[in-house]
């Protein structure tokens, strides 16, 4: 198993925001985290990143308990946090900055360009960027990182509907060549369903793993999206609890 989460337990403030959260994660798969609002879905993002410490519970990466802040977890927050006085090629290079291997995570980057959609803005710099081509240089920045486990903290939370749903078609298309197993934290019902293997349902705080979706559909577009109006009814009985 990629990732294993037994017992996970969190307070803050005297409040507890996660209760015994137990769930795993295949080699490869795509799943999210879906729940309502405070429910502690990002919390449980920070403390795989090694940010936050448990006050309880087993993190199992690869059959090898973590602890802390390791190398095997890359980070997207919803914003794209890039750097306003560097050009796209150097914030994406971040990773090769911090770990001393700058011209290995250079050529790479040049190569992967052209997939991410910004081949030619290799020395523009942000500002210069739409929305969308800025959050998918903070994507290439993340899949540079040497790390097997994406963690994807509603990264397109903060676009605009049509560059959202652009971003989505982008990373269905990009799912296989990235060859990473990756955490999505959303709000997004639609968004959830569209990308994901499996989708996790989480109860209000203190949370804890109450429904599993598998989504079985390989050929996705969105016409089959559109059309899964009893799925969409049937994960949000399970979000609100209902039977």
């Amino acid at each position: 198993m990629k990732l294993r989460v037994n017992g996970l337990e969190f307070s803050y403030e005297n409040k507890k925001i996660l209760d015994q959260m137990d769930f795993f994660v295949k080699e490869g798969e795509f799943v999210s985290l879906l729940g309502p609002s405070g429910s502690g879905k990002s919390t449980i993002l920070k403390i795989l990143t090694g940010v936050l410490m448990p006050q309880q519970g087993q993190i199992m990466a690869d059959d090898r308990q973590i602890y802390g802040v390791t190398e095997l977890f890359a980070y997207m927050p919803q914003n794209d946090l890039l750097f306003p006085w560097k050009t796209i090629l150097e914030n994406v290079c971040l990773y090769g900055y911090v770990h001393g291997s700058l011209e290995e995570v250079r050529r790479e980057a040049k190569e992967n360009f052209s997939l991410f959609g910004l081949a030619g803005y290799e020395d523009r710099y942000p500002s210069e960027l739409s929305g969308g081509m800025r959050q998918r240089a903070a994507f290439l920045r993340t899949a540079l990182c040497r790390a097997d486990i994406l963690l994807l903290d509603e990264p397109f939370g903060a676009l605009d509907v049509i560059t959202r749903g652009e971003m989505q078609d982008w990373l269905i298309h990009m799912r296989k060549r990235l060859n990473k197993t990756v955490i999505l934290v959303t709000h997004d019902m639609d968004e959830a369903i569209y990308l994901s293997d499996r989708i996790l349902i989480l109860n209000e705080s203190p949370a804890r793993i109450t429904g599993e979706i598998v989504i079985e559909e390989k050929q996705r577009d969105r016409q089959w999206l559109y059309g899964q109006g009893e799925l969409r009814k049937e994960i949000h009985r399970r979000i609100m609890g209902e039977s």
